[in-house]
């Protein structure tokens, strides 16, 4: 009986802290599943259990008649654990069964979950009961102070759990996951089994050895987890590998002295407990040269794998930032780092146009990053969260991790920060890709338009003199009295089609000219221009019975010619009132805003659809059966001729309506 009353001491003490150890991990890790939570408060059952079977073992050992209130509290704490050890086993399955896909309906879940938890609060009445009774506790085989039912209960959840980890055999990725799977199936089967043909025909001694095996069996497969979760990152806490460490050598440091103090307590009667435990401490040196040497090797791999895999997420960064797409990179960046490195969430901005000063960037305050120092990185730890920012080159930017836990292992923390050593390079490229084909862009596009000019000048040139001899004939031969009326009218709707096509033209010479130099140095006063054209353009709006309303405020001296900014008010206000339709309003507006003169042509028409906004300044692109497509094309070349904006607002009121607002520097000494 000797033997096994320390065969359960030390199963206890190791369960106690096994348990303890995976509870300290799992709120480390801390990743936001239901399997995580399930699988805390499981190994919280089974700590409840070890620590009161193991509080009640100690008892029996120091007193001669332990104290009630001791074993009731050992009693209550043991009971708790193992009443929810067979619903949380249950339960535990059910969650890694969500996670690999493997549940057809949440119903049936709810339904499997509700059968395990059911009779935990049969038992826990039976336990109340036990307690209030004051009858004597059976701390050796517990589940009979409950009666065959509990026994019953286990056996079918451990069934259970081995059904469901043969499926996960089956089903799992790689080899290694399989033969976990496959160990762990063999070890709940066996203890079901066992709870099954426990039958009271055994000896008692029988019956307790086999109760102490049953009692240690889960140490198996929660030892074989841990070399499984730190060699293959099993249940994806594999990355945690310096979290691992640092519970592991302190829960080895726990059991060792534990182990201390009990062989103290054996060579008491040979030597005093403060030499044994002398020995027993200076026997640990033998053993600093090999564990540093395994560490420092398993240290090394680390590193290793992780500079790994940051080179390998550098090619992919490079090889995105050559597409000059600082956006897209970003998000590239979010993506690959949060698979990579298994992370919670990554965020990352870059942002090309920000100055860099001594002061924290606009945009970095913004996402709660502390002062960056120029041209180094650094890191800034805020609410559980890790940012690592840098800025270089005048390009400022950051990506801020957030891990599952409540901090970053140190391994991937140095991985993140060699990574965003790197990342400068990278928006670097990117912006320079953006840059060139940028100005390729522009380049092509201006050399698309001149090609444009070019032949609209051609055309213009070639057709202009010959329309306006055909125009001066008809002209002539409607005044010859002996012209019969038919061919009159037919004369005059021809000069009609001859004015129309003359005033096309015309687009197409005013569209073709490269610059309106004109004043341009002296200026002109806008108001003045927006007199003079809404004048020339009042009579073609009443015709069609559209109002013109305008508003100035003051002298608008504007450094552009006088002849651009005709241009520019002429075709938006004619743009205007073809879209404004009967009885329409078009409003033309001068004011100053923000140190420049702004041009205002509002409508009421039915407004520019979203997908033809960028279109409708395109040369010859023109929703209008009689348009050419150079109206607003002309404005927008004019406007950057002036070195002015334009913006277009659309719809502006109840769905309808569109806003042309043309903003054009003002003269030196105006400003």
């Amino acid at each position: 009986m000797g033997t096994l009353l320390y065969v359960r001491l030390i199963g206890f003490t190791a369960g106690t802290l096994l348990m303890l150890f995976w509870m300290v991990v799992i709120l480390g890790y801390r990743r936001q599943r239901n399997f995580e939570r399930v699988f805390f408060f499981l190994c919280l059952a089974l700590f409840l259990f070890y620590s009161g079977s193991l509080l009640a073992l100690n008892a029996q050992i120091y007193y001669a008649q332990p104290p009630l209130l001791l074993t009731t509290f050992a009693w209550t704490v043991l009971a708790l654990g193992l009443i929810f050890l067979p619903p949380l086993v249950v339960h535990l399955h059910m969650e890694y069964a969500d996670t690999r896909s493997l549940l057809t309906s949440v119903a049936s879940k709810r339904i499997w979950l509700a059968a395990a938890y059911a009779p935990a609060l049969y038992f826990g009445l039976r336990a109340y009961a036990i307690l209030a009774s004051g009858g004597r506790f059976d701390f050796l085989t517990p589940s009979y102070s409950f009666g065959r039912v509990l026994e019953v209960w286990f056996c079918c959840a451990l069934w259970v759990a081995a059904y469901w980890e043969n499926r996960f055999s089956k089903s799992a990725p790689d080899h290694r996951q399989m033969s976990f799977h496959r160990f762990a199936c063999g070890v709940l089967f066996a203890a079901g089994s066992i709870f099954l043909l426990r039958l009271p025909g055994f000896s008692h001694p029988d019956q307790a050895w086999v109760s102490a095996g049953l009692a240690l069996l889960p140490l198996l497969p929660f030892g074989a987890l841990i070399y499984y979760v730190q060699r293959f990152n099993f249940l994806q806490i594999g990355r945690q590998q310096n979290l691992l460490y640092a519970v592991s050598a302190t829960f080895f440091a726990l059991l060792y002295l534990s182990l201390v103090r009990r062989v103290g307590v054996w060579l008491e009667p040979i030597l005093p407990p403060e030499a044994s435990a002398a020995i027993l401490l200076f026997v640990l040196v033998v053993f600093i040269e090999p564990i540093q040497r395994v560490l420092g090797r398993r240290l090394h791999e680390t590193a290793r794998r992780e500079m790994d895999r940051v080179q390998s997420l550098m090619l992919e960064f490079q090889h995105q930032a050559r597409q000059g797409n600082l956006q897209a990179l970003a998000r590239v960046v979010e993506r690959r780092t949060v698979e990579t490195f298994e992370l919670s969430a990554v965020h990352a901005a870059f942002n090309k146009q920000t100055e860099v000063t001594e002061q924290q960037p606009a945009f970095a305050k913004e996402v709660g990053i502390g002062p960056i120092a120029r041209g180094k990185p650094t890191v800034a730890f805020s609410e559980g969260k890790v940012s690592q920012s840098f800025v270089h080159g005048g390009k400022v930017g950051f990506v801020r991790a957030e891990p599952h836990g409540s901090v970053l292992s140190g391994e991937t923390r140095a991985a993140l920060e060699s990574l965003c050593e790197q990342l400068p390079a990278v928006v670097e490229l990117c912006c320079a890709v953006e840059d060139k084909v940028r100005l390729e862009r522009e380049l092509a596009e201006r050399e698309r338009l001149a090609a444009l000019g070019q032949m609209a000048a051609s055309i213009s040139h070639n057709l202009k003199n010959p329309l306006g001899s055909i125009k001066t004939i008809l002209q002539v031969q409607l005044e010859n009295p002996e012209m019969p009326a038919s061919l009159k009218s037919e004369t005059r709707m021809v000069l009609s089609e001859i004015s129309r096509l003359s005033s096309k033209l015309a687009q197409l010479l005013q569209f073709s000219r490269p610059a309106v130099l004109g004043d341009s140095a002296a200026g002109c006063e806008a108001e003045e221009i927006v007199r003079e054209v809404t004048e020339v353009l009042r009579h073609e709006a009443e015709r069609k019975g559209i109002q013109i309303e305008i508003s100035y405020n003051g002298k608008l001296p504007v450094a552009a010619a006088r002849d651009a900014v005709s241009d520019i008010l002429s075709n938006l206000i004619l743009n205007g009132i073809e879209a404004a339709g009967s009885s329409g309003r078009v409003i033309v507006t001068a004011d100053r805003k923000d140190g420049k003169a702004q041009l205002r042509v509002e409508d009421d028409g039915k407004g520019i659809p979203s997908d033809l906004r960028e279109k409708v300044l395109q040369p010859f692109f023109t929703t209008k059966t009689q348009g050419t497509g150079l109206g607003l094309a002309i404005v927008a070349k004019r406007v950057a001729e002036a070195n002015g904006s334009m913006e277009l607002e659309s719809p502006i009121s109840q769905g309808r309506g569109a806003r042309f607002s043309v903003c054009l520097p003002l003269r030196e000494e105006t400003k």
